[in-house]
């Protein structure tokens, strides 16, 4: 693939629907499940964020690229996303932080672009059909023969896609007087996760997501973090089959986006795929774990409540979720809870092990891009850890 400029770019969806438009970024032809982000900031982040990996985005504010890319800002070392479109690729970007332009970003890392679509009308058709695979090219214009090629594409519903961005080995992320030993399971983690567990005090042992828990165990850890991550969560056999040992040894385990996907599925819920999906910087989540305390007799939740009814705007960025009326009341690891609900579907944003120090959201507390509001979890994890009989000091 390379760049070249001003040229026609074809985005086609599985069902057929076309869009005309003009290429950015590289060129070639691109292949995987369209999606649509609402934040208005934040693209560089989006684009290097793993949880996207092997879809194509599309980005609901009609400017993208104004502020250029600066390599402080990416979520992992490289741009994960399948295709990128935007209403209007800026031509020119301004910031003194910046050290390149968005389209040079994309060409340079080989991922196809396409600007100059009508990306309100792609978004309304996405919403009334449900996300689908989809393709981007600069290089075949016959929609026929590119709905022929998107339905030889995989789909997202049983894709194990974790082992595909994790990390191929183990790294130590350090810091001076650390309390607390943790070890993160990189299922696809952004950087600024690792950032957050460093602040609050945490030396962080990355693992792979094939990394099996006597492995995790024997590095005798406070706590274990389960990163985010893509595909689908059914999928990840391996990473259920380990969060399942690891909680009968009541290490304090605290789990973000697919790790909470990972921890509900091995205390006994099931998870299913949303229509279109949550993605985006404003999402209302409820915090209820304040009103379930007095009720259930659980350190764990008496650890994560906050003033009653707390409500907060939550970076989100996820296809599948879990089914809450399957969180078990008697499951193999005893109750699970919901502690965290989306106010504006209703769907399960978060949950805590009533009888073992385990927890997780469906959103990003990280932050990355997004609003602050939800930080708060990572105190709440050293907590737990220091909380626990087991806690050592680093």
């Amino acid at each position: 693939m390379h760049t070249t400029s001003s040229r026609p770019a074809t985005l086609v969806l599985e069902d057929g629907t076309t869009f005309r438009g003009e290429g950015f970024g590289a060129t070639g032809t691109a292949f995987g499940e369209i999606v649509f982000n609402t934040a208005m900031t934040g693209y560089q982040e989006i684009l290097t964020d793993p949880s996207y990996h092997r879809q194509i985005v599309t980005m609901t504010y009609p400017h993208m690229g104004n502020y250029g890319v600066t390599p402080e800002d990416a979520e992992s070392r490289r741009v994960q996303v399948a295709g990128f479109v935007a209403r209007e690729a800026a031509r020119l970007h301004s910031n003194h932080r910046a050290t390149g332009s968005l389209g040079g970003h994309l060409a340079d890392s080989g991922v196809v672009g396409i600007a100059e679509v009508d990306t309100r009308a792609l978004v309304r058709h996405i919403r009334s059909v449900g996300a689908m695979r989809a393709a981007i090219s600069t290089e075949v214009h016959d929609a026929d023969e590119l709905v022929r090629r998107v339905a030889e594409s995989p789909g997202m519903e049983g894709a194990e896609l974790a082992s595909e961005v994790t990390t191929p080995e183990r790294y130590e992320a350090p810091v001076d007087d650390a309390r607390f030993r943790v070890v993160a399971y990189d299922f696809g983690m952004k950087r600024n996760q690792l950032h957050l567990l460093n602040l609050a005090g945490c030396s962080v042992t990355v693992v792979p997501a094939s990394t099996p828990a006597e492995d995790v165990l024997a590095l005798e850890p406070d706590g274990v973090f389960l990163s985010n991550g893509p595909g689908d969560p059914a999928a990840v056999r391996a990473g259920i089959a380990a969060i399942a040992e690891i909680l009968p040894t009541g290490t304090p385990t605290f789990g973000i986006c697919l790790g909470h996907q990972l921890l509900a599925s091995a205390a006994g819920a099931r998870t299913y795929k949303l229509k279109f999906g949550h993605r985006g910087g404003n999402h209302p989540v409820r915090n209820d774990a304040a009103e379930l305390a007095p009720d259930l007799d659980s350190d764990t939740l008496r650890r994560l409540s906050r003033e009653a009814e707390s409500i907060e705007i939550t970076s989100q960025n996820h296809g599948f979720s879990v089914d809450a009326e399957s969180l078990p009341a008697d499951g193999p690891f005893g109750r699970v809870v919901q502690t965290h609900v989306n106010l504006s579907d209703w769907t399960n944003e978060g949950i805590a092990l009533c009888d073992l120090p385990a927890f997780s959201v469906q959103y990003h507390p990280e932050a990355a891009p997004g609003p602050h509001d939800a930080r708060y979890l990572f105190a709440q994890f050293t907590a737990l850890m220091a909380a626990h009989e087991g806690a050592t000091v680093a």
